[in-house]
């Protein structure tokens, strides 16, 4: 009987469907296994061969649990709103839930075709209303919780309303403060809060509340009308469109992950994932331990250079003659309260400068102290009379920024202390001008600061780079590098954050023209704009120490700066190559640290400054806030609607916030986001929705708990349920899930673990992160204009085409053919001829003049080609090379070159250059011909390149054909024999038919029938071997080993003609997880009728891997010379008896006597001679 396996698979694929074999059980005695996959975004392209590798690695195991006797939970759903989607419903009008469902139909015929044991029962998808209400019901617990750092977790912002309630907030010292917060707030008292209104405890709460609305760096996509995750842009521009992408401050909904960056770090020390992965996490997460430092500027822009009066000036301009005048008069004479007072307060007893009778608005202040803000009115008993007036007066003074207090005469002159003690408790509570910062009535001097891990290097800095985000670079910059420094921002906000960390080869920068004074050694220090600063971490400026950081020593190489050494290496360094950036070694040049080792250094630096007041001991992250709004359409509305200004969430009872319908997927002609279009969506048809949508992270960020309870209805998953499943077991996932994904959903998880809605605080307690599979790219290469720096200062990185010759290279010389100047060519440059000359060719590069001219003197130019581009696999021919043809006609369809040009123009003006020569275009043959120029190869070859599987790199192969030419229990197999699990690995099938061979080998041993006979000893050592191995196999997810053991053991068992039905009845429960269809049908056949997804593992008996011989190499001082096999049972004494009677043993000691007989039992008998 043959192995017919597409019958048998789509045989098994049905029954599985209708009987549902892998329902995980609610309530079970059985102990609990859950494993979890990748939450795949269901693309309109389906599946690649690549995507599998970790859903057979997670079938493998929860096949194996089962067997194991254990309560398998294996879901499968999908993380189904995204931005290809909606650009599709733009582009066609078709409605994303459309779209998506159709790829999901898709993508789930495909996993069937695979033999996935999915619990299809809990399938789910996040842009379901009845998924996303619990996605927006998560949200509005987030919004409605604050972080509080006293007990180190998150409350209800209840608790946080008590303490303003009974302590207010004390400013920056208050040990209620956590994670990224907004803006420095206003110090203010408990009777304060009560006093504000409603617009003005909501504001006060964002800086709180862990959801919140607020600015933030994006990654803004004007094109495309939205912000875009730095996952999705690359080189600075969208990956889905290639439109331009900058960096800009816009007002988001964002997540206060920073609140939980120690947690999510500490919480890597509890669970068992793989080294790297934790090593990502705690790289982004990017704890350091330092202090920061201000830089004053210098010189500092004075108030009337900033365009502000200055901070004393406080009266309407338009009486201030008289108001001064009036002044003037009161000063003299005081009431003695107001002498007593005065006596008290001035020349700065308070630690604050107090005026006496000054103008304010329209009004005499009796005191004020313009640094505080902060009014001391002394009243008469005229002013019991007069106390509407006052309250009057006391309402326009807070307008204009004021605070005020009152004390009668009698208070001053009986109880000064106390009016004293008064006065200092609000002058304590108030923030001063300068740390009021923008708003405040004094301008604020300009200052950097920077945060640092390396403090000890301050007598290093030689230059001061920002960010080009960084709020400062407009203000201080010169008018003379203003153009200069605008048109490098502008540049840089074209790049995300992830792309400038990335790419540490570039270096570019601009000077402000301004500078700062080191706060030690007094000396100006340039200020620099560069893009490998980063606005979102630290404070987005960094002080620059080139001979002891990598970044800043090429930054100072390019540019031609300073690099004072302060470190004394503890070997052999040379600063003119590279930076010293060990924390290692002794202070040089640098004052009070001079002669310290470096960790004693930092410590003394640390004091030093914080001594000095010009900064603090501290520690940061590199973690920043998460941006949470998007600018699209196809997402989850966020349920939030604003009352007066006021951002308000949704009654919890009135969820789902359903996704609006609109006319168009785009933004509104006023720039707002798609939902604007949405007609009469209004909450209560009168206050206005949130108009972004959540990112593609939010749905993903909880999926694990919804399949611990997909169908419930009322809760997110009910308590019970919850502690039953606990953590995932087993997590699978891809490595572009190692950080931003898994932050998140860590995120969520120990959000809803401190409001006591879950037991545990990690989401998987196992994890692995798998590697990819491959594609195999074809790329070609077209030739680019030859380009020249330009010489003149004005147009510095500017390119200028420099010649219009094409030029092959011969085997003697490089030879010059001319191309006409008025035809635009298009030249294609074989991949052997580049290899062979690979000093001749520079990839997207622009020569110095200098090159140019030395290249001509010599004849030997040197040509530009642009990077290799891929191309479909399918216009390869391995014998002929590239079908030009074929190639020519995509070529143009995906650059959009016009069709209905005359079609021989575009191809007469195209050119295929090779070793000897080039295929050029014959009109006659209408096809490409080749013009011979040396002696080289004329077959034009192409790059090949291991990369990422995309159908953007045309190297996609489908798991459909695979399955349909060799099965999918082969390709279930194939995909596990490739190498281990984590590895990254090239696609190629140069090995499937050895895997296909080896199945129908499988079913050669049982279609003849079995037999009852007690199986042979060498038979069950066989399958006991190969059930140790196998299961330490899977223990260890070492499956590639295990398809070699499978071959093994089916070999063995071929050569042994083993029939025997207890030999290959376990055989098949252990085949099982690997290639579940093929061992069900022969299940079946052995006349089993449940299924054997359920039979039990088989036990490994080490009794019968135990030898009754061993083979003892006979060794003649010390070189093996032939083997005796002997009973392991032997003495030593019946061993050396036997090897001394043995024929060979003669021969070798030609007559001698030996001088010893060493055994080693079981390992060795050497003869000693």
């Amino acid at each position: 009987m043959e192995y017919h396996f597409r019958e048998i698979e789509a045989k098994w694929q049905k029954i599985w469907k209708e009987k549902k074999p892998f329902k995980a059980e609610n309530n079970s005695s059985k102990p609990k296994y859950y494993v979890l996959d990748m939450f795949p975004y269901p693309s309109g392209a389906g599946l690649h061969v690549g995507h599998p590798l970790g859903y057979i690695a997670s079938d493998i195991m929860s096949r194996y649990k089962r067997h194991k006797g254990f309560n398998v939970l294996h879901p499968m759903g999908w993380d189904s709103f995204g931005l290809p989607a909606e650009q599709y419903a733009i582009q066609t009008g078709q409605h994303p839930a459309v779209t998506t469902e159709q790829n999901i139909a898709r993508y789930k015929d495909q996993m069937n075709k695979i033999g996935f044991s999915f619990d299809w029962d809990r399938e789910i998808k996040t842009s379901d209303p009845e998924y996303y209400k619990w996605t927006q019901w998560v949200f509005i617990q987030i919004f409605n919780s604050w972080y509080n750092p006293r007990c180190n977790k998150a409350e209800h912002i209840d608790s946080l309303i008590k303490i303003f309630e009974t302590e207010g907030y004390k400013g920056l010292t208050h040990d209620i403060l956590t994670g990224d917060i907004e803006k420095e707030l206003s110090a203010f008292t408990p009777e304060q809060w009560k006093a504000f209104d409603e617009k003005k405890r909501s504001d006060i709460l964002m800086n709180f509340r862990l959801a919140y609305l607020g600015e933030a760096y994006v990654n803004w996509c004007p094109a495309l009308g939205t912000v875009l995750a730095n996952d999705e842009v690359k080189d600075g521009v969208s990956e889905r469109g290639g439109h331009p992408v900058e960096r800009k401050l816009m007002k988001q909904w964002s997540m206060r992950i920073t609140a939980y960056a120690q947690r999510l770090l500490d919480g890597l020390d509890k669970i068992d994932w793989t080294e790297s992965l934790k090593d990502s996490q705690r790289y982004w997460i990017g704890r350091s331990e330092g202090t920061s430092l201000k830089f004053s500027l210098n010189p500092n822009p004075s108030p009337k250079e900033k365009g502000a009066k200055p901070h004393w000036q406080t009266a309407d301009p338009s009486i201030y003659a008289a108001l001064k005048q009036f002044a003037r008069s009161n000063r003299q004479p005081q009431t003695e309260a107001e002498d007593k007072l005065w006596q008290a307060v001035r020349n700065n007893q308070l630690g604050s400068k107090f005026r006496r009778q000054h103008a304010i608005g329209v009004y005499i202040a009796d005191f004020v102290c313009l640094e505080k803000s902060l009014i001391i009115e002394v009243d008469g008993e005229i002013h019991n009379e007069t106390k509407e007036y006052d309250a009057q007066r006391t309402e326009i003074l807070n307008r204009i920024g004021f605070e005020v207090i009152r004390f009668t005469n009698k208070e001053i002159i009986h109880d000064l202390e106390k009016v004293l003690d008064a006065i200092k408790t609000k002058l304590s509570l108030s923030p001063s001008t300068l740390e009021r910062g923008p708003g405040g009535e004094a301008e604020k001097p300009y200052t950097i600061e920077v945060f640092t891990t390396r403090p000890d290097t301050i007598f290093g800095v030689s230059f001061v780079t920002l960010a080009p985000e960084h709020e400062l670079v407009d203000k201080i910059t010169t008018k003379e590098q203003k153009a200069a420094v605008d048109d490098y921002v502008t540049k840089a906000k074209n790049r995300s954050e992830r792309e400038r960390q990335a790419d540490v080869n570039k270096v570019s920068g601009v000077f402000t023209g301004a500078y700062v004074e080191h706060p030690f050694l007094k000396k100006l220090i340039p200020i620099w704009v560069g893009d490998y600063v980063l606005a979102g971490y630290g404070t987005g400026a960094v002080m620059a120490v080139p001979a002891h950081d990598e970044r800043d020593f090429k930054f100072a190489s390019h540019f031609g700066l300073e690099k004072p050494q302060v470190i004394t290496p503890t070997t052999e360094h040379d600063f003119e190559k590279g930076s010293w950036d060990e924390k290692e070694g002794k202070m040089i040049n640098s004052d009070f640290l001079n002669g310290l080792d470096v960790k004693a250094a930092i410590k003394k630096a640390i004091a030093e400054i914080e001594n000095k007041n010009l900064g603090k001991g501290k520690i940061n992250y590199r973690l920043r806030d998460a941006v949470f709004g998007r600018q699209r359409y196809w997402g989850e509305p966020i349920p939030i609607f604003y009352k007066d200004g006021i951002p308000q969430a949704l009654p919890e009872n009135e969820l789902p916030l359903i996704l609006p319908e609109v006319d168009k997927y785009l933004p509104t002609e006023d720039g707002e986001p798609p939902l604007g279009r949405a007609k009469d969506w209004k909450y209560k048809n009168q206050y206005d929705y949130e108009l972004t949508t959540m990112p593609g992270w939010a749905g993903s960020s909880w999926y694990f708990l919804r399949y611990m309870d997909a169908k419930n209805s009322g809760q997110f998953a009910s308590r019970q349920l919850a502690d039953y499943w606990g953590n995932v077991d087993l997590y699978i996932g891809g490595s572009e899930h190692a950080t931003g994904h898994l932050l998140y959903v860590r995120f969520w998880t120990k959000f809803l673990h401190d409001l006591n809605f879950i037991s545990v605080d990690e989401p998987a307690q196992k994890l692995i992160n798998q590697g990819m599979i491959q594609g195999t790219s074809e790329k070609i290469c077209k030739l680019g204009m030859a380009g020249v720096q330009a010489p003149d200062s004005d147009k510095i990185g500017k390119n200028y085409a420099m010649a219009n010759h094409v030029y092959y290279l011969s085997n003697k010389n490089l030879v010059s053919h001319i191309i006409s100047a008025d035809k635009s060519y298009h030249i294609f440059i074989s991949a052997d001829l580049i290899q062979k000359f690979p000093n001749k060719f520079r990839f997207d590069g622009t020569f110095s003049l200098e090159e140019v001219m030395e290249s001509r003197l010599r004849h030997d130019e040197i040509v530009r080609i642009l990077s290799p581009s891929n191309i479909p696999v399918s216009y390869i021919d391995q014998e002929k090379g590239l079908n030009f043809m074929q190639f020519i006609g995509w070529y143009k369809q995906i650059n959009n070159i016009l069709t209905n040009e005359n079609h021989g123009i575009f191809h007469q003006n195209t050119i295929f250059a090779c070793e000897g020569g080039y295929w050029q275009f014959d009109s006659e043959k209408y096809d490409f011909s080749f013009v011979k120029l040396s002696e080289g190869s004329s077959k034009f070859k192409n790059f090949q390149e291991p990369e990422k599987m995309s159908k953007s790199k045309w190297n996609v192969v489908s798991p459909d054909d695979i399955c349909e030419k060799f099965g999918a229990d082969t390709l279930r197999l194939y995909e596990m024999f490739l190498g281990p699990l984590e590895q990254s690995k090239p696609w190629n099938t140069n090995g499937i038919t050895g895997v296909s061979g080896f199945l129908k080998k499988l079913w050669k041993l049982y279609v003849n029938g079995t037999s009852e006979e007690a199986p042979t000893k060498a038979e069950l050592k066989t399958l006991h071997k190969t059930i140790k191995k196998i299961t330490e196999d899977i223990e260890r997810f070492s499956f590639n080993t295990s398809v070699s053991n499978f071959m093994i053991c089916v070999n063995e068992l071929t050569d042994q003609k083993c029939n025997k039905r207890q030999i290959l009845e376990p055989l098949l429960i252990l085949v099982s997880p690997y290639a579940p269809h093929i061992a069900e049908e022969l299940w079946e056949q052995l006349g089993h009728k449940e299924s054997i997804a359920l039979a039990p593992f088989p036990l490994f008996n080490e009794t019968y891997l135990v030898e009754d011989n061993f083979n003892y190499p006979i060794s003649f001082n010390g070189k093996t010379r032939f083997n005796i096999e002997m009973p392991v049972t032997l003495t030593n004494a019946e061993i050396e008896k036997l090897v001394m009677e043995a024929e060979q043993t003669q021969k070798y000691l030609e007559g001698k006597q030996p001088k010893k007989v060493i055994i080693v039992p079981k390992k060795i008998v050497n003869i000693v001679v």
